[in-house]
């Protein structure tokens, strides 16, 4: 097949999901399909990272992204029915790119990567397959129940408006992608069927490795500090998790039999890696035990999943699969985080991932796992195997692959 990709982002380097995703689906469906990438482009983004996806694809065109957090923007979104993520992504040129596409070639199909550029498709004979990371109203509903009271009112309207140019965008498109059963269900719920292709793994990279038995056992969070949500979960950790472990640990008379760890309490250590960690999440703690790394971030992520011993990932803000989560599964690292993420990829409390609900609970979850090798070491294995049946490249782009000929037949 001939198909016209239309993205809200370039995907490369692979500094973040969308781009993880995006650019192992490409490569996959390369093989079978001629695709046209049409996307934005950040400015830090180079002409070498559009060349890494020219390798890929038939065709890159890029236009110039906005810069989303403007006067311009917040002026146009307050005084507008759109809101200001669709207000940002809105790009006349973008338009010009897509319908320049179409005039001078025949494709057999429209691939929309998130709702908030759809508005930008012109009207077209052609399906169009619209592919949601995210519930983006939820994120932001998430978000703010967590923020500070004056700034709910004002996040409640651009949330409406977020809902209604989602939902709309859903039932204009041809057939719609989620990414997780949770948001399957939700979509179900409005009225809209779904196809579901989850986030993926490259698993033989992501390779699974025995922990050895370092003195110093490592608690990992790890994000791109850009995004609220890993902000939130950073926060969250540091004021609510971390003491929670680290004053059991301080103070139990362990087994050394049973214990993971089998080190001194001062040898466990929360593991902080992200670039540009924000000051504001630094001088939540001047615990010695918490070590800010963003040194680490430019080492490929595979090996900072196989340094650690377990990943922290209590995410409260975002939806949709969690790259972090599914990749660190693939590498044998267990898994502490919440039912929300764990549901979306199918995965059972204490059988492949250790699940809570509440910063005491998530707590007592690591714990175990630093004190029960055996329970460690089943949970480490589960994952791995949940990840090869499941979650490799290679299947989920068979999905996708089964999608498209669905909206062609």
């Amino acid at each position: 097949m001939k198909i016209l990709m239309v993205s809200s982002y370039l995907p490369y380097p692979l500094h973040s999901g969308g781009q993880v995703r995006l650019y192992n689906l490409i490569k996959e469906l390369s093989a079978k399909h001629e695709i046209t990438l049409i996307c934005e482009k950040r400015p830090h983004q180079t002409a070498a990272d559009s060349a890494a996806l020219e390798k890929i694809c038939k065709k890159v065109v890029t236009v110039p992204r906005r810069k989303q957090w403007s006067l311009e923007n917040l002026a146009k979104s307050t005084t507008s029915l759109h809101s200001f993520l669709v207000t940002g992504h809105t790009q006349q040129l973008l338009r010009e790119k897509i319908e320049e596409a179409l005039i001078g070639e025949k494709f057999d199909l429209i691939h929309v990567e998130t709702f908030y550029v759809f508005q930008n498709v012109p009207v077209t004979p052609l399906p169009v397959i619209l592919v949601d990371h995210n519930i983006e109203y939820l994120v932001y509903k998430r978000f703010k129940d967590h923020a500070p009271l004056p700034m709910r009112p004002l996040l409640a309207l651009d949330i409406a408006k977020i809902k209604k140019e989602e939902i709309t965008a859903w039932k204009q498109a041809n057939k719609v992608v989620a990414v997780s059963h949770e948001d399957k269900k939700v979509m179900e719920e409005i009225g809209v069927h779904p196809a579901l292709v989850s986030n993926g793994v490259n698993v033989e990279q992501f390779a699974f490795r025995p922990k050895e038995n370092n003195e110093i056992k490592k608690l990992l969070f790890i994000g791109d500090f850009k995004w609220l949500q890993n902000r939130d979960s950073a926060e969250f950790i540091i004021r609510d998790i971390w003491p929670k472990v680290k004053s059991v640990i301080s103070n139990e008379v362990r087994n050394p039999t049973r214990s993971l760890a089998n080190a001194r309490d001062d040898k466990v250590k929360l593991w902080i890696v992200g670039r540009s960690i924000p000051e504001s999440i630094r001088n939540l703690t001047n615990d010695p035990d918490i070590l800010f790394d963003e040194e680490s971030s430019a080492k490929p992520a595979h090996e900072i999943f196989q340094e650690a011993d377990i990943l922290l990932a209590p995410i409260r803000v975002g939806g949709g699969t969690s790259y972090k989560i599914l990749e660190s599964m693939s590498c044998g690292t267990p898994v502490v985080t919440m039912p929300l993420s764990a549901q979306a990829i199918n995965a059972q409390d204490e059988e492949q991932i250790m699940v809570g609900k509440t910063a005491e609970e998530l707590a007592e979850k690591t714990i175990a796992l630093l004190q029960d090798k055996k329970l460690f070491e089943t949970i480490a294995m589960n994952g791995r195997k949940l990840i090869e049946e499941t979650y490799s490249w290679k299947t989920i782009a068979q999905a996708l692959n089964t999608v498209y000929e669905g909206v062609v037949a």
